[in-house]
C-alpha cells in the first residue's frame, strides 16, 4: 500500500511540475507554409501562450533567422548562446525568433522557447513575412 502511494505521488508530481506544458504545441502559419512547434516549459513560454493568437511581422536577419516584435515583452528565463535549425528563441524581451540555420549568438544569448517540428526551411528566403502564431489544434 505504501509503495503504491509513493508511486502515485511521484507520478502526480512529475505531471504537475512542468510536464504538462512540456507538450504544449503552437502553430506558425504564413503564406509560405505552416509549421508546428513544441514549447519548452519556462516563464517566457507561459507568458507567450497568454498572448496567443498573435500576428507578427517578421524580417530576415543574417540569413539565419526571421525576427519580429511581440505585442508585449516576455519575462526573462535562462539563456544560451547555441541554437539549431528549428529553434524558437527570444532575443531581448519581445523579439520572437525562428532560426532556420544553426549557429551561435553573442552574450547574453537567447531564451529558448521551443523547437519547430515541421519544415522550417520555408522561412529560408529573403524578405519579410507575416506569421500567425496560435495554439495548435
Amino acid at each position: 500500500m505504501h509503495r503504491a502511494f509513493l508511486t502515485a505521488s511521484t507520478l502526480a508530481l512529475t505531471l504537475t511540475a512542468g510536464g504538462a506544458l512540456a507538450q504544449e504545441q503552437i502553430s506558425i502559419s504564413s503564406e509560405w507554409g505552416n509549421v508546428t512547434a513544441t514549447l519548452d516549459d519556462n516563464k517566457a513560454t507561459r507568458a507567450l501562450l497568454e498572448q496567443l493568437p498573435v500576428t507578427i511581422e517578421m524580417r530576415d536577419h543574417l540569413r539565419q533567422e526571421k525576427t519580429g516584435e511581440l505585442p508585449t515583452g516576455l519575462p526573462q528565463s535562462p539563456r544560451q548562446q547555441d541554437f539549431s535549425v528549428g529553434t524558437l528563441g527570444l532575443w531581448g524581451t519581445g523579439d520572437f525568433v525562428i532560426y532556420y540555420r544553426s549557429g551561435r549568438v553573442p552574450l547574453p544569448g537567447i531564451v529558448i522557447l521551443g523547437k519547430v517540428e515541421g519544415d522550417v526551411s520555408i522561412f529560408d528566403r529573403p524578405g519579410p513575412i507575416k506569421v500567425l502564431v496560435e495554439r495548435a489544434k
